[in-house]
This record gives structure tokens, sequence and C-alpha cells, in this order.
């Protein structure tokens, strides 16, 4: 072999070798070019590939609609009165006794609406046994890895006096308890840890089985306890007492309020930070400067996270990358538990169990009245596909607003990088906004459905059923998509429904929570 074509040889093996390891070594130096999506453009080597409008047809009626001044004057209006309004009424049960059967602890899961839910029932259960309830303590949250503590996110010393004269709470156990930890219940098995609640168990269940822990050892730890307390056969005391706790006990610390005081004095009282942006969005014809919805504006809880997509076993147009990895993040994360992936995609949007995309929520948006001029928030942690995930949303509604956009960095510090803290920021924010909307059901959609009804607030439930029969439609024209939209919401923006038996009282407060005028 000739020394030149010896030395090509080596010189080709060590290009090579260079491609190859900097093939290897390319993640650990731009891991974002690999990594999940968050709010930025599609990484380049991604599981997701940002997919083409799904409903051409459909965006193209959108993008020409005009809303009369008829359909925006009713669409904004407040709702009228229904005759029902939040019962202030003293409890019927005498204040609590002087010395209480011991303490209470609980241990809650899940995300910030859930550990919610979560501290309502811990009251509850702490009035049905006479106890003390210490301060609930919150798991870290496998999805979101957020570690908060109830004294992150709620105002602790107006939590207690709030419920003073009801139910007995403490910060911590006192020191002849300081062994009972979160740490101490997962290291064996504990006399004074109960973990046997069912699911909507019955006050009767926790005086027969916690009742005697607390008697033999003056404290009783109850883990798990998410859903551990029923909605039914309670007395009118206690369910009123668990409503106190959710509208008036609950209040968020200082700095998420001061936040959100920020952000929604943006959206009422100054020009779209996004206006600017805005104008390359716009089709011909358009004009929003000077013509926003004066003060007014709309959230939009987007709930299109990782997690719920893979979760809802749907296809989201995302292609066959996609596909197989919300396959593999289901089949990690639940184990195959997922019940919905039995059924095929058409199956699911039939029954409604399809959450909405970015695209579909914008065009039920344009088709309910809502237009370019509109000034919305969009309430959302992290958007499974990033902004280009919500291109077509953005060009309809050239406005929209989010946190990054409306308070500066500084004003974010104290709760970036904390899901329940930003989410915290969002409920605060949509409970100010003249119409709430979700993008499919869920635990902050139940939360606020519940909680606007308690105040007579406009609030737009998505008929799910109905939205994913049109979208399978291809052949549907704009005029017709939206007569149906239109006939099918007559009786879901914010009307008071009762709760049926085994419905959550913080979804439907009336009558438990509320009474007649």
């Amino acid at each position: 072999m000739s020394k030149l074509n010896l030395n090509n040889q080596i010189n080709h093996s060590q290009k090579a070798a260079f491609a190859g390891a900097f093939v290897i070594l390319l993640p650990v130096f731009f891991p974002n070019l690999f990594g999940p999506l968050g709010r930025a453009s599609p990484s380049m080597f991604s599981e997701w590939n940002a997919p083409k409008p799904r409903h051409v047809t459909l965006l193209e009626g959108a993008l020409q609609s005009h809303t009369s001044t008829q359909q925006e004057t009713n669409l904004w209006s407040p709702l009228a009165y229904q005759g029902w309004k939040p019962c202030n009424e003293p409890p019927k049960l005498s204040s609590q006794p002087e010395r209480t059967q011991g303490y209470i602890q609980v241990f809650l899961d899940g995300g910030l609406n859930q550990q919610k839910m979560g501290i309502c029932d811990a009251v509850a259960v702490a009035k049905i046994l006479n106890a003390t309830l210490v301060i609930p303590h919150f798991e870290v949250n496998p999805v979101w890895q957020d570690s908060s503590s109830f004294a992150e996110i709620f105002d602790v010393d107006h939590f207690i006096d709030v419920l003073r004269d009801e139910v007995s709470i403490v910060k911590e156990p006192p020191s002849e308890y300081y062994w009972s930890t979160r740490e101490y219940y997962a290291t064996g098995i504990r006399a004074t840890r109960v973990k046997t609640a069912p699911l909507q168990a019955t006050a009767d269940w926790y005086i027969e089985n916690v009742l005697p822990v607390l008697q033999s050892h003056g404290i009783a730890a109850i883990s798990p306890f998410s859903h551990r307390l029923t909605f039914n056969n309670l007395s009118s005391d206690i369910q009123r007492l668990r409503c106190k706790v959710n509208f008036q006990a609950l209040v968020f610390v200082p700095r998420v309020r001061e936040l959100g005081k920020t952000i929604v004095h943006h959206l009422r009282y100054t020009p779209s930070i996004n206006q600017e942006a805005a104008k390359g969005y716009l089709h011909e014809g358009s004009d929003i400067s000077g013509k926003q919805q004066s003060g007014k504006f709309v959230v939009l809880h987007l709930r299109f996270d990782k997690d719920m997509a893979a979760h809802s076993a749907c296809d989201f147009g995302g292609g066959k990358a996609e596909k197989l990895a919300l396959a593999k993040y289901r089949q990690v994360l639940w184990q195959g538990r997922v019940m919905n992936s039995q059924f095929t995609d058409e199956e699911l949007r039939n029954q409604g169990r399809c959450p909405l995309t970015p695209e579909e929520i914008g065009l039920l948006l344009v088709a309910l009245g809502f237009n370019n001029r509109t000034r919305l928030y969009l309430a959302s942690h992290k958007v499974y596909g990033g902004e280009a995930r919500i291109a077509t949303l953005r060009k309809l509604f050239p406005l929209m607003e989010d946190k990054k956009s409306l308070a500066s960095a500084e004003e974010r510090a104290n709760v970036e990088g904390k899901a329940s803290l930003l989410a915290a920021v969002d409920y605060y924010v949509s409970m100010q906004s003249d119409i709430f909307i979700s993008a499919s059901p869920g635990n902050m959609h139940n939360a606020l459905l519940g909680h606007r009804a308690y105040m007579n607030m406009k609030t737009i439930r998505p008929n799910m059923v109905l939205l994913g029969q049109l979208f399978q439609n291809k052949s549907m024209g704009w005029l017709e998509f939206q007569r149906a939209v239109l006939d099918g919401h007559k009786n879901r923006q914010g009307q008071i429904r009762l709760r049926k038996e085994k419905q959550s009282i913080y979804t439907y407060p009336a009558p438990d929570c509320m009474c007649r005028a």
C-alpha cells in the first residue's frame, strides 16, 4: 500500500472518529436540541415535529370572520343574577371545645387544585373527629418536581384566623411529637399512620378507624389522603365548613397576589405588549389599533402539557415520532394503565375524551365571538410543542399574553421554576377575568368552574363531545361550524348547576355552599 493511500485511510479514520465523537457529545453541549419542548420552537432532533394546521378550511373561515356589535355585547356582558348567593350563615355546631382528641396530619400529593381539595377535606375531618389539624404537608409533585410547601403558596396566618372559631389548627405538632415526620412514616410500618382510608370515606369511617388511633397515641397521620372524604351524607355544617375553607380561608401569599395584580393591571389598563408582534399575524382588513375591548380580557387555560397529551392517548397531529414518544412516556409513567389507549382516536373524539389542541380551542373561541382585538391571557405551565404548537392560536389572537410577556424577569423571580406558584398566579388572574375558558376538563378547570359559579362569574364550558365530532367532519364550512358551536354552548356559560350525588362541592357549590336569595 502506498504511503499516500495509507495517509488517506488514516485521515478518513480520524474524520470518522471525530464525527462519531461529535454526535456522542452533541447532546452534552447542546441539550436543548434533544430535550423535551418548552415554550420555544421545536428542537432540531426532538421527538416532535411542528404539525401543520389540521382544520385548514375552518381556519381560513375564522381568519375572515367578523363579530357583530350585538354578538360582542352579549358575549362580554356579565352573568345575570341567578337567585343564588354564597352562604354566610354561622355554623349550627357549637364552637370548638377547649380540649381536642389529638393531632391530625395529612400528606397531600397532586397539583395546586388537588392540594386545595385535600386541605378542605382535612379541615372537615379534623372537625368530625374534634382533632387539631397540623398544617398539611405537600408531597413533591412527581410530574413537575415541585417541592413548594403550604406556607410558600397559602397565607398560613389568614388560614388559621378565618377558621379559628371552628377548628383548632397549628403550624407544627408539639415538641413531644417531633418524631412524626414524613421521613418517619416512609421508613417502616407505624402505629400512628392510617393508610387504609378508602376513596370517598364516610364520616363514620373516620370515627371508627382514626379516632381510636388519636385516643391511643395523641396523633394520627393519614396518608394517602387525597379524595378520602365523601361528598354525600355529611351534615350541612361540615359541607359549609369545606366551602368556607375553599372560598374564604385559602388565600395565596402576598408575592402571588402582587404578581397577579400586576398582570391584571396590564391586561385591563395598558396597551397590548404584543401589539407590534401582532402585526405580522393580521389578515387583510384587520385593525387592532384602538379597537380592543376596553378593559376586558378572557383567560384561556390551555391544558396541553406532555403529561396530559400522553394520558389522553389521542393523536395530536405530530406524526409517528410524536405517537411513539407519547406511547413510551405513557408506558414509563403509568405502566400501561391508561384506559383510553384501548380506543381508536376517532372513538375517543366522538366520546369527547380528547383535549382540544391550541388550534382547536382557537377556532372555538372565534366561533363564540372572540376576535383579533380580544385581550387573551394564556394560563398554562408548559405547552407540549412550545411556540410552534400555539402558532395558529396566536395567529387568531395576536394580542395573546402570558406571564412572561406581562411581567418582568425580576417580578417573576419569586415564582419562577415553581409549578404550584405559577399555577397560583394563573388562578388569581383567572378569578379577576371577565370570562374564563379551559381547553379541557381537569382540576384547574373544575376548581375555577366552582369558584366562579360561587361568585356568579361567566365561565364557558366547552362541549367536548360536540367539538370532538365537529372537528372530525372535514367537509364542514365555517358558517355551519359556527352555528353548531353557538347552539351547543348557549347554556354552558356559567349557569348554576346543582350538584348531583357523588359530584364535588368544589366544582358544583350549589346547594351546599350557596343559599337561595
